[in-house]
């Protein structure tokens, strides 16, 4: 096991032992326990009581923050004409269609979002191997395959995020920076849960928010009660 640093360990002693915090306590903690050299991201994760294995049970959303994240969002798309001189006019970090194509097969990903027009599918649907264990392939569910690929590059990089259960049934997403005001993280973490909340699937039985944390860069993960999550919405 991985030797903790002082740091880590200092935060972690300002929690109670098995104690669950609300959503806001949680964000109080966590901006005091971010890193003292870096502007921390502050996370949310949850376990969520669904089966991934079964596809109406699988939960995937976007959900514009109301503070943004902190971070610019690098997009790329896949267009050509038109579509692709307004994704530029709107942004997007790198824009193309047959030699983009080549460049992400190859194994390029540095970008955070990928967005395509509809007609460039069955080309970037190829794609899939590349880019669809990273999070990252276009997908009509989550509007980044759509006809207005300039709104998709203005909403991403206005703070819209994706967030989509992974095969343990774990939920994780970006809600800010440790800068940011507690009630900016609040806002958007209420705006992120209420989305998660929304999406819960009919098939789905029990308790649906099973375990919930927040979280900075480096630091120890906040219990939050998840029946304060749940209360939230």
């Amino acid at each position: 096991m991985a030797k903790k640093s002082k740091a880590y360990m200092a935060a972690l002693d300002k929690l109670e032992p098995g104690k669950f915090y609300t959503p806001a306590e949680a964000v109080v903690i966590a901006r005091e326990t971010g890193s003292a050299k870096t502007d921390s991201t502050v996370e949310v994760a949850l376990k969520l009581g669904v089966d991934p294995r079964k596809a109406d049970q699988m939960v995937r959303g976007t959900v514009s923050l109301p503070h943004g994240t902190g971070k610019t969002a690098r997009v790329i798309v896949f267009a050509q004409g038109p579509a692709a001189e307004a994704a530029i006019a709107a942004g997007a970090d790198e824009v193309g269609n047959d030699e983009l194509i080549e460049k992400v097969a190859g194994g390029w990903t540095d970008f955070d979002a990928a967005v395509a027009s509809p007609e460039l599918m069955g080309k970037v649907g190829r794609l899939g191997k590349v880019l669809g264990p990273r999070g990252l392939m276009p997908n009509p569910k989550t509007g980044t395959v759509t006809p207005n690929v300039a709104q998709a590059v203005t909403d991403i990089k206005g703070g819209r995020i994706e967030f989509r259960v992974d095969k343990h049934s774990n939920v994780h997403f970006i809600v800010g920076k440790a800068s940011f005001s507690e009630e900016k993280l609040v806002d958007n973490i209420t705006a992120a849960l209420d989305e998660v909340l929304r999406l819960k699937p009919s098939s789905s039985k029990g308790r649906y928010v099973q375990k919930a944390a927040v979280s900075t860069t480096f630091g120890p993960g906040i219990p939050v009660d998840p029946a304060a999550v749940v209360a939230s919405k």
